[in-house]
């Protein structure tokens, strides 16, 4: 009998998305200050720092490491307003002692002055990389608008392979960094810009806001659109952002079993899956016999349903721990499934029927 794990609690995944988001800022700004700020490795360095913690402690989280992907992922449905609190102040906290931390290391080089060197700040204006305002604002906006679109993609519970997430976001972190580096620094992460900011002294705290703003406003648009565009495989977390067409509930992508737990961490409660964050389902006794849906039929024909049978449900469906329920057209975990006591057909009618147990 397989044991349904135990979800994470809210002190894990606050834990988990301190980590992350400080490794970020150590690893990306680090990078920034001790290569002079070089193109391929900065991007790089900030691309592999996102991957490399989604891969760690994704599972726990969702691996979101930036308040702007927190805001995209409930508008787009996948996370709870509550949620926003814990989530966005763990970053804020984790840019924080990432940019700490950096300064510290930044002291055992000579010349550096603390407080006044810039440690991978972003910048805009005569007092930062000479870009306009009005553009620094739209290439950030529209830079986290695509960032939280991908991250949205390929972390739908409909993606096939959903072990390559990390790398893609990852990679499209990277690419990002490789268009903005030498107009703004690269923000498109309000915790990583405060953590920065914050020990880089006055002109990048003026500045800094520019670097909250557009990419809240980009992980706003980039969590509007990618449900507005291509749906929902079922409805949005409850209590989260906003609601657009639902499609029928899939109990899996054929191939490919239950979706992983980073995946279930990206799409927390949601009921087409029971996850490890949901409440087991239980099922009622069933009473009579019901005719399946294509989708059942396909599950049954794949669990070993003789063709040619009439009956529904028998050999239940499990795979992985999870049992298909035909009724509730969902999967369930295979221990709460009730049991159903069925008796071969008989010699005149050609049907199978369903009796009660002995004494009611």
């Amino acid at each position: 009998m397989t044991e349904t794990p135990t979800p994470p609690t809210s002190a894990q995944k606050f834990s988990a998305e301190v980590i992350g988001t400080f490794v970020l800022v150590l690893f990306g700004c680090g990078t920034a200050v001790f290569t002079g700020v070089d193109l391929v490795a900065t991007g790089l360095a900030f691309g592999l720092a996102v991957m490399l913690m989604a891969y760690a402690v994704g599972r726990v989280s969702g691996g979101h490491f930036n308040p702007a992907v927190t805001l995209g992922a409930i508008v787009g449905g996948r996370l709870p307003w509550s949620q926003a609190g814990l989530y966005m102040g763990a970053q804020v906290l984790g840019g924080l002692l990432g940019g700490g931390v950096l300064l510290v290391l930044l002291l055992g080089v000579d010349g550096f002055s603390a407080f006044d060197d810039s440690i991978g700040a972003n910048g805009w204006g005569d007092d930062g990389t000479g870009y306009a305002l009005w553009a620094a604002l739209l290439i950030e906006l529209v830079l986290t608008a695509i960032f939280v679109f991908v991250i949205l993609a390929v972390t739908d519970e409909r993606n096939e392979h959903p072990a390559m997430a990390p790398l893609v976001i990852g990679l499209t972190l990277t690419v990002i960094h490789f268009v903005a580096i030498n107009a703004t620094g690269t923000s498109v992460n309000p915790a990583r810009s405060i953590g920065a900011a914050a020990f880089s002294g006055s002109d990048s705290l003026i500045q800094v806001w520019v670097f909250i703003l557009a990419p809240l406003l980009g992980g706003l648009a980039g969590g509007f659109l990618y449900p507005a565009v291509f749906g929902r495989a079922t409805d949005p977390v409850p209590g989260s952002g906003f609601s657009f067409g639902a499609r029928p509930a899939a109990a899996a992508v054929p191939g490919y079993g239950m979706p992983d737990q980073y995946q279930q961490q990206w799409n927390q409660q949601n009921p087409a899956y029971p996850a490890a964050t949901q409440a087991p389902v239980t099922q009622a006794p069933v009473t009579q016999a019901s005719t399946p849906t294509p989708m059942a039929q396909q599950a049954a024909q794949q669990g070993g349903q003789q063709g040619g049978q009439q009956g529904w449900g028998e050999q239940p469906i499990i795979q992985d721990g999870w049992q298909w329920d035909p009724q509730a057209q969902q999967w369930i975990p295979a221990q709460q499934q009730a049991p159903q006591a069925q008796w071969p057909t008989d010699q005149g009618g050609g049907q199978t029927q369903i009796r009660p147990p002995e004494g009611h």
